[in-house]
């Protein structure tokens, strides 16, 4: 027991010195604690007092930019206000520029229009053409347009107020495009003067060309601008109408003037009819030349014969051998002699001896009647291959361009069937003489060989 009392006491003494070394640590942890939360305090109030500095520096800057805000209010205000009245004189401003726009691009196809009509703009190529960006609205209209406007404006004015002979191309009755002096008086009236002809031309807007009036003017009048044009007279004709006047004149057209615009083929269809009338006039003057009073004659005829007088039979007969009818009845008292039908036999040999004499030419004049339409029929033809040749070229813009070829196709037609008409009407009426006096012949020299043999009985 006094040695477990002395461990008691030995393990109650190791306890105390446990313990004391515990609050000892205890206590240095404290005081460390202590210190820590100290240093802690002291860093709390060190940020709070700079977390006070930024909260005093934010709320300065808060009412600093409050006061920026509210002075950019005032000003987005003003701006507002003058967007607003800029916006109000741009508008303004624009209606104005397209007012003045569009009555600058209005004077400008205005200006193109008179140029177009204007005969001068013939002997200049796409005169118009700086007025071509504004009216196709590719550019806005700027000074270099309107100065071009303006020049070309009194370039206008000049050329029209101007009397000259220029040398250039123009298009010809015939619809060909042919070169020679063409006379300007102002923008009223133009002529032409080539080798073979002199006319007054007419100006086509559509392509920019001359063209020939389709009928010439009276003589008289040709010789004023022939005369004026070789300086040897100070006055010519004008039309003041511009062109009016003058397009009253191809109303009365006439057959003969139309002739010349059907082409190369308008000669032959011509050389037809002209061969054909000269057969026509030789058919009839040798049937006129051939004929006689047949009643007359046959009833002279008859007299002698029924007084078996046939000497002054045959001298009657020879006296009128020129004449078909008594050559063929001299014949028949010639052989009066013969058979009936020996003597029938010879008067009907006598009678086709006569028949291809009055059928002459008749064939000819079948032909000629059935080739005049078809030349007719060929230069329509061609005349509208020329058309469309016209049309690849030139295009459909001016129908003028297209009038070669179409005057070509309607007159060749119509003169083939002007020719064709009258030759077959009058070969028809000789056909039905030549015919009807054939018959004649036969009717009467059958009446002759009944006589005879009444008489020979």
């Amino acid at each position: 027991l006094p040695a477990h009392g002395k461990d008691m006491r030995k393990m109650m003494e190791g306890v105390d010195q446990r313990l004391k070394e515990i609050l000892q640590k205890a206590f240095e942890e404290e005081k460390e604690a202590l210190k820590e939360e100290k240093k802690v305090k002291e860093e709390i109030e060190t940020n709070r007092a700079e977390l006070m500095k930024k909260i005093l520096e934010l709320e300065n800057k808060k009412r600093l930019l409050l006061k920026e805000n509210k002075e950019l209010k005032n000003r987005l205000m003003d701006l507002t206000k003058k967007e607003k009245e800029i916006k109000d004189k741009s508008f303004e401003m624009k209606k104005e520029l397209d007012e003045l726009v569009g009555f600058i691009r209005v004077n400008t196809k205005e200006l193109d229009t008179l140029l177009r009509q204007s005969p001068q703009s013939a002997f200049f190529k796409d005169r118009e053409a700086p007025l071509r960006p504004i009216l196709d609205q590719v550019e806005f209209p700027g000074m270099d347009h309107i100065k071009n406007m303006v020049k070309l404006l009194f370039e206008e004015i000049f050329l029209s107020g101007q009397v000259r002979i220029e040398r250039g191309k123009f298009v010809d009755r015939s619809g060909e495009e042919v070169i020679g002096d063409i006379l300007v008086l102002g923008n009223f009236t133009a002529a032409y003067r080539t080798p073979k002809e002199i006319g007054f031309l007419l100006y086509s807007d559509k392509s920019n060309r001359f063209f020939a009036l389709s009928k010439l003017p009276p003589k008289r009048i040709r010789d004023k601008i022939k005369k004026y044009m070789d300086g040897k007279s100070q006055d010519v004709p004008i039309d003041i109408s511009k062109g009016a006047a003058l397009r009253q004149l191809t109303h009365t057209i006439s057959l003969v003037e139309q002739i010349p615009k059907g082409g190369p083929l308008i000669w032959p269809i011509l050389g037809i009819g002209v061969i054909g009338i000269i057969l026509v006039l030789e058919r009839v003057i040798y049937l006129l030349r051939k004929t006689l009073n047949v009643e007359k004659f046959m009833e002279e005829l008859r007299g002698f014969a029924l007084k078996e007088k046939w000497d002054e039979c045959i001298n009657l007969c020879k006296q009128k051998s020129n004449k078909i009818i008594a050559k063929v009845l001299l014949k028949a008292l010639e052989n009066r002699h013969l058979k009936r039908e020996d003597l029938e036999n010879v008067l009907q040999e006598s009678i086709l001896n006569e028949i291809p004499k009055l059928e002459r030419f008749l064939s000819t004049l079948s032909i000629l009647a059935a080739i005049a339409p078809l030349l007719g029929l060929l230069g329509t033809v061609t005349g509208m291959i020329n058309t469309f040749h016209v049309i690849t070229y030139y295009g459909t813009g001016d129908p003028r361009m297209m009038s070669s070829g179409i005057s070509e196709a309607l007159i060749t037609t119509m003169l083939g069937l002007s020719v064709a008409i009258p030759i077959m009407l009058l070969h028809s009426l000789i056909s039905r003489w030549v015919d009807n006096f054939i018959a004649k012949l036969e009717e009467n020299a059958v009446a002759l060989v009944n006589l005879i043999y009444i008489k020979r009985t």
